[in-house]
């Protein structure tokens, strides 16, 4: 199942060229309401998916807080489906999701997720990836999604 253009918005982005947002259309959920602006594109085999940080993204060190870490990763599984996938990133959950945190997020940086699929069955969809601020690691991860059929 497709995502549905009439809740999500996947246009290309102009202020980013090649890249395409990856945001629903109503902002008070929340991706939009937490997460702000994200954008993704291929690159080869693999997906990127990059958020902006804000101040309210980050934690009492000044450094961006691994609960927004956390999420870039878990919205980035999905992501991942969709864009190098079988494009199925309807009706699907977060089975398993392992961190591990490397290095600080820099709050002044674009954060991303750089992800790649390891396999993908009819049901199941393993991604691996990196969390990245240029050459520095912030997080290395992988997680299992389960797809559900279509209601």
């Amino acid at each position: 199942m497709a995502l549905k253009e009439d809740v999500f918005d996947h246009r290309p982005d102009p202020e980013n060229p090649g890249w395409h947002h990856w945001n629903l259309k109503d902002d008070t959920l929340f991706n939009g309401a937490v997460m702000g602006k994200l954008i993704t594109r291929k690159e080869g085999d693999k997906c990127r998916l990059r958020m902006f940080p804000e101040r309210k993204h980050e934690n009492l060190q000044g450094i961006i807080h691994g609960a927004i870490t956390l999420s870039l990763i878990d919205i980035s599984l999905f992501t991942t489906m969709h864009v190098i996938g079988s494009g199925n990133a309807g009706p699907s959950v977060t089975l398993e999701l392992s961190t591990q945190f490397i290095g600080a997020g820099d709050p002044n940086r674009p954060l991303d997720a750089v992800t790649e699929i390891k396999r993908e069955t009819s049901k199941l969809v393993f991604v691996r990836g990196d969390v990245v601020q240029d050459e520095d690691c912030v997080a290395a991860f992988s997680g299992i999604i389960r797809k559900f059929p279509p209601r």
